[in-house]
């Protein structure tokens, strides 16, 4: 299966079932940027709840083709956001054991955000053992032929659920930091899952059939 994916930031675990699942995966670099989507965006579960991560951009730009979308610093957000995700897994079974590896993403700089998502995705398939062909499209392809176009599928305002070949196989449940507090909430970044289940992440994902 070879699969067709805008880039994004912390993939939740629909967007991860098919990285995990394809042979090939393209990351379009030459659709436009559109808010409220996961390109800039990720979700979290913190003691209150779903939070919502969200990377700022640069808005002094006329072009808005996502490989040219740049991340603004103006607000310190990267501090922010590794606060936020310490305090919702420092608890966590496995926050230790990755904390210095992904301290990193929140300590250097890049200036595309593709270049920012694309890393975490490559870390986050090494990580797990995996070896994937993950490459960025060399054209825009609005039907494209020998992908599974996926681009317009995983987003906020659809719910995995309506993914025919998924169904609701992501409620299948796993520990989750707050589980004595919260209930099961499926879905999220890939970072709960992996804070929760470690290496084991590779287990659950594969135990989700085709």
């Amino acid at each position: 299966m070879n699969v067709l994916l805008v880039t994004s930031y912390w993939p939740n675990l629909h967007y991860f079932f098919y990285v995990l699942n394809a042979s090939i995966i393209n990351i379009e670099q030459f659709d436009n940027y559109s808010k409220q989507s996961y390109r800039n965006r990720t979700q979290i579960l913190s003691a209150n709840g779903i939070l919502n991560l969200s990377i700022p951009i640069k808005k002094n730009k006329s072009e808005k083709v996502i490989n040219s979308i740049e991340i603004s610093y103006k607000e310190d957000w990267q501090k922010n956001h590794w606060r936020a995700i310490t305090s919702a897994y420092k608890n966590s079974p496995y926050f230790d054991f990755f904390e210095e590896d992904l301290k990193v993403f929140y300590s250097n700089k890049y200036n595309l955000l593709i270049d920012y998502n694309t890393e975490q995705l490559k870390f986050i398939v090494k990580v797990l053992k995996q070896k994937k062909n993950i490459q960025l499209t060399k054209q825009y392809e609005r039907n494209p032929d020998s992908f599974i176009d996926l681009r317009t599928i995983i987003h906020p305002k659809h719910s995995y659920s309506s993914d025919k070949l998924l169904a609701n196989k992501l409620d299948q449940s796993y520990y989750q930091t707050f589980e004595n507090k919260i209930s099961f909430t499926p879905n999220l970044s890939i970072l709960d899952l992996l804070f929760n289940k470690g290496l084991h992440t590779i287990d659950y994902l594969k135990s989700i059939d085709l």
